[in-house]
């Protein structure tokens, strides 16, 4: 069992930047790939960003890409977020995911624990 409690989130103007951190319980977090997916409102969630179990290889949705950076701390069992040059657009719930496995992972329903989201509000 894996619980995920993710913080961060908030409110930026637009150009601006955030971090978001998923700070993982048990003593097993390098055994997991981790994604960070966001879900805006009346919108399906959508991959963000995956990392594999020791961070090696990541991978992101072409809108993030050279703006968010996924990476993982496994000494603190711990996987950011760092975001940059935000957009209205990136508002949304942004939500961890864990999944035991050796690659990345980019849909919703490979991974096994979420965690409760935090809200990311990107003003004009």
């Amino acid at each position: 069992q894996v619980q995920l409690v993710e913080s961060g989130g908030g409110l930026v103007q637009a150009g601006g930047s955030l971090r978001l951190s998923c700070a993982a319980s048990g003593r097993t977090f390098s055994s997991y790939a981790m994604g960070w997916f966001r879900q805006a409102p009346g919108k399906e969630r959508e991959f963000v960003a995956a990392i594999t179990r020791r961070g090696f290889s990541t991978y992101y949705r072409d809108s993030v890409k050279g703006r968010f950076t996924i990476s993982r701390d496994n000494a603190k069992n711990t996987v950011y977020l760092q975001m940059n040059n935000l957009k209205p657009e990136d508002t949304a719930v942004y939500y961890c995911a864990a999944k035991s496995g050796a690659s990345y992972y980019t849909l919703a329903n490979e991974y096994d624990y979420w965690g409760q989201g935090t809200q990311v509000t990107v003003s004009s």
